[in-house]
């Protein structure tokens, strides 16, 4: 009876993998190509920090996509896993997909801290995120993310697994693999990135309800309410994406799979759920910004009707 349940379970992870994974990568792929047309054809973004994170945000969203979401889809829909077969592919897409999430969801916080900053009551805090500086700040950060992922390089490798007697890609180094799982995992692409956009969000939120209220140039207010209003929806987005997701993995960590009260398939056919819909993060940000944004349907429809004709 497990053995037909378990099937059941890992038949319909295949399907979902496929028949929701597929949309969410073209869908999101096609989304991020916009966002960053629609950015770097307006003067007005391209002079904007903040606009700059978002662009930055689309283009490694893209990558993440192509990177992490369609190799997925091969490996669990299709059986066709690369990283068991090529260690060069082993390294290079896990080592990828780890920059490329971190430096997303860097911008992320970037562009919601610039919100706050620039719908401050201070002229000072206003001005002191411009666009030099989102340059400058992107590349520290990328750097810094690059860095970062260097021991993937070195510790992921192929490895005889002792369930399957098969050579798998899987991390070697049991100190690297905890790092992962509660450093890098739970905290720089969960908890850190959610409380501190959360924050910012709210903060910013509160400036703009000021803004009637104080002497600032049309256009500059109505892009300042035109940026927040799209960073806070994709905030309380991306907290009921993430979320599950972090649960997921944070149970996985901490409960002992030889317990007799746990249903451990249970569980990680739940972490396989949460983790299609968690790239959902990836590939939302464009239709968000159009569901929110009348100006920014308007800047889409000029871009392609007007400029790109």
């Amino acid at each position: 009876m497990s053995k037909s349940v378990n099937w059941t379970r890992n038949s319909a992870t295949d399907e979902i993998t496929i028949y929701l994974g597929i949309p969410i990568l073209v869908i999101g792929v096609l989304g991020g190509i916009l966002n960053i047309i629609v950015f770097m054809s307006l003067k007005t973004f391209r002079q904007n920090s903040c606009a700059f994170f978002l662009t930055i945000m689309s283009f490694v969203n893209i990558g993440q996509l192509l990177l992490s979401l369609f190799s997925r889809i091969m490996i669990i829909g299709f059986n066709a896993d690369w990283t068991d077969s090529s260690l060069i592919f082993c390294k290079f897409r896990y080592y990828c997909l780890q920059v490329c999430a971190v430096t997303s969801y860097t911008c992320m916080c970037l562009a919601t801290i610039d919100q706050f900053l620039a719908t401050s009551l201070h002229v000072y805090w206003q001005q002191f995120i411009n666009i030099k500086k989102a340059y400058g700040l992107c590349v520290f950060f990328f750097i810094i993310w690059l860095l970062h992922g260097i021991p993937s390089l070195i510790w992921y490798n192929l490895d005889l697994s002792s369930t399957t007697g098969k050579l798998t890609c899987t991390i070697t180094n049991p100190v690297y693999n905890s790092y992962i799982a509660y450093v890098y995992l739970l905290i720089l692409t969960g908890v850190l990135p959610i409380c501190i956009t959360v924050l910012f969000g709210f903060l910013a939120y509160w400036n703009v309800r000021q803004i009637p209220y104080r002497t600032v140039p049309l256009v500059r207010r109505e892009l300042d309410k035109q940026l927040t209003s799209m960073v806070l929806v994709q905030i309380v987005f991306n907290c009921f994406i993430i979320l599950p997701y972090i649960i997921c993995l944070f149970l996985v960590d901490i409960l002992d799979p030889n317990s007799e009260s746990i249903n451990i398939s249970d569980l990680n056919f739940a972490q396989d759920i949460s983790i299609i819909l968690y790239y959902l993060y990836f590939a939302s940000s464009f239709y968000i910004y159009i569901c929110v944004s009348k100006r920014f349907r308007q800047q889409l429809m000029y871009v392609l009707i007007d400029i790109y004709h």
